[in-house]
């Protein structure tokens, strides 16, 4: 990653050395040369880091831009930053400052550090091939308007995030036009609006995070081809909040997710070619709110448990389909003990359809009257979309 060089130093940075800030030390460094930060506090105006090298922290020592610098600068290629506690930068609804900024830069590494008060904490544009693994990212603002995101990545590709513990940002992850990039093991949660945020973003995949008590949980929106696999939604509540939104999504994957007590599991509008499998949807208010406007959506082989309400759509015309799931709310049989319902389940309920238009009527949970409703409409369908069923429903549940 940085360049190869035979006479490569290493710098030392303390008041028991002769150097005493970091900015002296990079003024003396060359390509490939480490600069090694030791214990302290520091106090200095926006550190530019324009060759490439390697600054690293010896038990995080602090660099504070005490609410008015953008404190690290990137602005060469194969830069490594490593094991810094980085505080209070500024904040400001014009500029977008940040704790650590790659500018137009590739093959960055930003590992171990501890992000905390800054505006937004960890911000690349036009970033190719960087990593940014194992830092910890905590913001303390109330309102969105005064907070950036935790990690944030504009016009970039080939991005690495892995390995993050984000909390109290905006956004935990925001994405706006980034490609074939992996996000990896993070836990993204208590952030104001989004855990994860996808924009305009397409070839990406994010694996097996942890997004939790977030505002709304992840947002995926105007992409296509995402990868969507063993990521973990859970308590995401709020009016209009969900733990998953896809909105103007195509060609995507959703694999060996848990959605647990969120307000709506998926949230799907403008959808389409959506493949959603081995998912466990679980103690949801709505497992799963499906607009009209999706099409050609496959959910087969999913679990759906002690939810509300199963699915939730706004509109008679179906174009997705449902296939092999386990419904804890099916009431049908198994005659011939192949393992699967002999009559097809309508996940949609006619109490549900009612709520989707008139929320009020959420008073009448539970009640006789409604009970009496749902059994005859599942009958005798009449306000729920005739081909939104399950033709071969699961008698058990998977083992997901």
């Amino acid at each position: 990653m940085l360049a190869n060089n035979l006479f490569a130093k290493t710098i030392r940075v303390g008041q028991r050395q002769a150097i005493k800030t970091i900015q002296q030390g990079l003024l003396l460094a060359v390509n490939g040369d480490t600069v090694m930060v030791e214990p302290g506090h520091y106090h200095e105006k926006n550190i530019l880091i324009n060759k490439s090298l390697s600054l690293i922290g010896i038990n995080h020592p602090v660099l504070d831009g005490e609410h008015k610098y953008e404190i690290i600068s990137i602005k060469a290629n194969g830069v490594l930053i490593d094991g810094f506690k980085i505080v209070h930068s500024a904040v400001s609804s014009i500029e977008d400052f940040a704790g650590i900024k790659i500018y137009s830069c590739r093959n960055v590494v930003i590992r171990n550090n501890i992000l905390e008060d800054t505006f937004f904490g960890i911000y690349t544009q036009y970033g190719v091939n960087c990593t940014i693994e194992k830092n910890t990212l905590i913001s303390f603002s109330k309102e969105e308007q005064q907070s950036g995101n935790g990690i944030h990545c504009w016009k970039a590709d080939s991005m690495r995030i892995i390995t993050n513990n984000i909390t109290g940002h905006r956004d935990g992850i925001y994405f706006e036009f980034v490609t074939n990039s992996i996000i990896w093991r993070n836990i993204s949660e208590k952030n104001l609006r989004y855990g994860l945020h996808f924009m305009f973003s397409n070839h990406d995949s994010y694996i097996s995070n942890v997004f939790e008590n977030n505002g709304a949980g992840v947002a995926v929106m105007f992409s296509n081809h995402v990868k969507m696999i063993h990521n973990y939604f859970k308590e995401n509540w709020g009016d209009g909040a969900y733990g998953l939104l896809l909105k103007e999504i195509s060609d995507s994957y959703i694999e060996s997710n848990r959605f647990v007590k969120n307000t709506a599991g998926i949230f799907m509008e403008g959808a389409s070619r959506i493949q959603l499998e081995k998912n466990v949807f679980e103690a949801n208010g709505w497992a799963m709110k499906i607009q009209a406007s999706c099409m050609e959506v496959k959910i087969s082989n999913n679990n759906f448990m002690a939810n509300t309400f199963d699915v939730g759509t706004n509109g008679n015309l179906v174009l997705n389909t449902f296939n092999n799931n386990y419904w804890d709310k099916y009431e049908g049989y198994d005659i011939n003990r192949d393992k699967l319902g002999d009559i097809p389940y309508r996940p949609v309920s006619l109490y549900a359809m009612i709520i989707e238009q008139n929320p009020p009527a959420m008073i009448l949970f539970r009640s006789l009257m409604t009970s009496l409703f749902d059994k005859t409409e599942k009958i005798l369908p009449s306000l729920t979309p005739e081909n939104l069923k399950d033709e071969h429903p699961l008698m058990k549940p998977l083992p997901l």
